[in-house]
């Protein structure tokens, strides 16, 4: 996809190409460090012996609330989930609203007391904010900005440079529920459904592997905007391996699976809020499925490919045997799905 030149356009949200074009072509350029050049859910930084691992996220999903969540659980989960994909513990979040003129304050309180029961689910607290009031048509109710910090285990070596040709690549369950259930929550396409999104804190499952197997995780995202396929194209440059995904491994419920059919979308490109897609250690990858499946938001992982000595490419190996490249999408399937 081509943009108008000087204009930004809502794929440059949507994770995809025009996304990484923004990424690489205006924001690194400028600001670019080694830090930030690593491009991973958060930093992690060494400050006087500690090791912290730090992030930030903006949430603009539109309908609020949907099933199984709303802005104010995503916002706490989302930067909870980033913390969690270094293997950091989460501590504390900031939280910054952007608020429309005219907004309801029985929703505002709705938003905040889902936050606050999400915090409590991760064990996090928040600890910073702010609040500005824009005029009428500024923004869409309300946004939130989340800040992260967490402290990263002193002795973990987690990241693109630990994956080794051989690991498999493990996703903790089913996908493409919460970009559907935000869809379908507007309205627009006139069909019922009982899909939920499936925005949860993932800490408490990535905890129980490290503690659990520890040195067993290689390196881990969480597949948002642009879905299990995008990260896979991401994280295979990041290492400069091939990644293999096994498209009859890849976990999708029933009713989600006909959905994707009926709509013509592929759930490889939909959004997540509550899964993660890991490389793992090859010898210790059978024990890490065990653990992910005792866990409740990990009850439906599965391994579904391995890394390849290769040049940083991504390939789906499809249910009939054939095999095809995956490439970052060059457009928004949906905009504003978190």
């Amino acid at each position: 996809m081509t943009a108008p030149k000087g204009q930004v356009l809502l794929a440059h949200g949507d994770g995809g190409l025009l996304t990484h074009r923004l990424i690489s072509e205006v924001f690194l350029p400028q600001l670019g460090n080694p830090v930030l050049a690593r491009l991973e859910d958060a930093a992690v930084l060494e400050l006087e012996g500690c090791r912290l691992a730090f992030t930030t996220d903006s949430f603009v999903v539109r309908p609020l609330f949907f099933p199984g969540g709303d802005i104010g659980r995503l916002a706490v989960c989302g930067t909870v989930n980033d913390l969690s994909m270094v293997g950091a513990r989460p501590l504390y979040l900031s939280a910054g609203f952007l608020l429309e003129e005219g907004l309801d304050l029985e929703v505002l309180e709705r938003v905040v007391a889902s936050m606050c029961s999400a915090a409590a689910e991760a064990g996090v607290r928040v600890v910073a904010g702010d609040t500005k009031v824009v005029e009428r048509g500024s923004v869409d109710g309300v946004f939130i900005n989340t800040a992260g910090l967490g402290v990263v285990p002193p002795a973990l070596r987690m990241g693109p440079e630990t994956v080794r040709a051989g690991d498999r690549l493990l996703v903790s369950g089913p996908v493409g529920e919460h970009a559907l259930a935000v869809v379908l929550a507007r309205g627009d396409l006139e069909i019922e459904s009982t899909i939920r999104s499936d925005c949860a804190p993932l800490n408490g499952l990535v905890g129980d592997i490290m503690t659990q197997c520890p040195g067993a995780l290689r390196f881990m995202r969480d597949p948002t905007r642009g879905g299990l396929a995008t990260v896979a194209c991401e994280m295979a440059v990041a290492c400069g391996l091939d990644f293999y995904l096994l498209e009859d491994g890849i976990p999708l419920t029933e009713e989600a699976g006909a959905l994707c059919d009926l709509l013509g979308l592929d759930p490889l490109y939909l959004a997540n809020e509550g899964k993660f897609l890991a490389v793992v250690d090859r010898d210790q990858a059978d024990r890490v499925l065990e653990i992910c499946r005792a866990h409740p938001l990990g009850a439906g992982a599965a391994l579904v490919g391995e890394a390849r000595s290769g040049r940083g490419q991504a390939y789906l190996v499809t249910a009939l045997g054939g095999t095809r490249r995956l490439d970052l999408p060059a457009g928004a399937q949906f905009p504003r799905i978190c």
